[in-house]
């Protein structure tokens, strides 16, 4: 009797641990992920049909991979972290060479029976290697100049690689992840100033040596869309006409014009939450947008409950990689932010992304179920 009693009770324990939650949240955004891509990829072009079951498949295998996330003791992460992020480094170093090239940028590998972008799981070993190095580091005046020379390298090796494809908008994420985390642990206030105005002169400089023809036409487009309303400013004007003309209830599912008709470009990836906005006007936008604050509510929570400092780091990392990705998304089709290529977690067809994104959130739901061990 005494051995059922502590099964229960182990049981018991092993559902307390799991924050349901935060399951039950993901799930949702799942849910309205299926939808918005079933209504994005059927009856239009013939080679969009499949990808309503491909993407099952990669749901249901990142879904495994959150599962095996959150059992896994996330101690390993940190002796693992610098394999981890030197195998991601050699992957990216191969893109230029062996990649796969698609509108005039290599950014995936060729696995056969499908394409990998080694600069999505980058992200994550990001995250590893720098919440292992952060978690060493704890000065109470912040972080001085000598304190940040590795972390500082950690991110930008990756950085430069990634911009090198080019990928300018995933560059740009990794470094909002980097420093996200850095500035997290704290550094000195003239460090911050200091970065401020090295910013603005980089990004000048950028301009006028760094960016390619297409990425300033991007920014002028972003600036003055309808300079060139059937070249570069064509997805940027489609995507606010389907956004808007969503208006409150939206047209109803499989009825947006913009998407069934094929004005939008890219709607299966970049641009589903304007097939979404189109559909299901604002309350849908508005529902999606509250799930994943109330995701973020959650993760914040988890990772003030951290029972240890590199498992609070992995989560702040983790909620800039998924933040980031949702806001640069967002705002680039409702005409807030430039255009470029950056997908909406949970929502956006992909791969790649499915199984990092499944596995940034199992990493803070390994974090939640170890803040009961002791």
């Amino acid at each position: 009797m005494s051995r059922f009693t502590g099964m229960n009770v182990e049981e018991r324990t092993f559902l307390k641990r799991i924050d349901w939650w935060f399951v039950i949240y993901i799930l949702a955004l799942n849910f309205i992920g299926l939808v918005n891509l079933f209504s994005a990829t059927q009856g239009g072009a013939s080679h969009l049909n499949r990808l309503f079951a491909l993407q099952i498949i990669w749901l249901i295998s990142g879904w495994c991979l959150f599962s095996i996330a959150t059992f896994f003791n996330y101690d390993w992460y940190r002796r693992f972290a610098l394999i981890i992020y030197v195998i991601n480094l050699g992957l990216l170093a191969l893109v230029p060479y062996v990649g796969k090239s698609y509108y005039g940028a290599k950014r995936w590998l060729d696995l056969g029976f499908s394409s990998f972008q080694p600069s999505e799981t980058m992200k994550l070993a990001l995250i590893l290697i720098l919440a292992k190095v952060l978690s060493t580091k704890s000065k109470s005046g912040g972080l001085g100049i000598t304190d940040l020379i590795v972390p500082l390298l950690i991110v930008m090796i990756p950085f430069a690689l990634i911009v090198r494809q080019p990928d300018l908008g995933t560059g740009l994420l990794v470094a909002v992840v980097g420093f996200s985390m850095i500035l997290f642990v704290g550094v000195r206030r003239y460090i911050v100033i200091l970065a401020l105005i090295l910013g603005l002169f980089g990004s000048v400089l950028a301009w006028k040596y760094g960016l390619k023809e297409y990425q300033k036409n991007r920014i002028e487009t972003f600036m003055e869309p309808d300079k060139d309303p059937r070249g570069s400013g064509y997805n940027s004007i489609q995507s606010k006409i389907a956004v808007g003309s969503g208006r409150f209830l939206g047209k109803g599912f499989r009825k947006g014009t913009q998407a069934q008709l094929e004005f939008l470009p890219e709607r299966h990836t970049d641009f589903i939450f304007s097939v979404l906005s189109e559909e299901h006007g604002f309350v849908g936008a508005l529902t999606t947008i509250g799930l994943f604050s109330m995701l973020f509510f959650l993760a914040i929570r988890i990772g003030s409950q951290a029972k240890d400092r590199f498992g609070s780091l992995m989560v702040v990392g983790c909620i800039s990689y998924l933040f980031g990705h949702m806001a640069i998304n967002i705002g680039m089709v409702i005409g807030l932010l430039p255009i470029v290529g950056i997908p909406l977690p949970l929502l956006s067809y992909g791969g790649s992304s499915m199984f990092s994104t499944m596995l940034c959130l199992g990493i803070i739901s390994s974090v939640s179920y170890r803040k009961f061990l002791f």
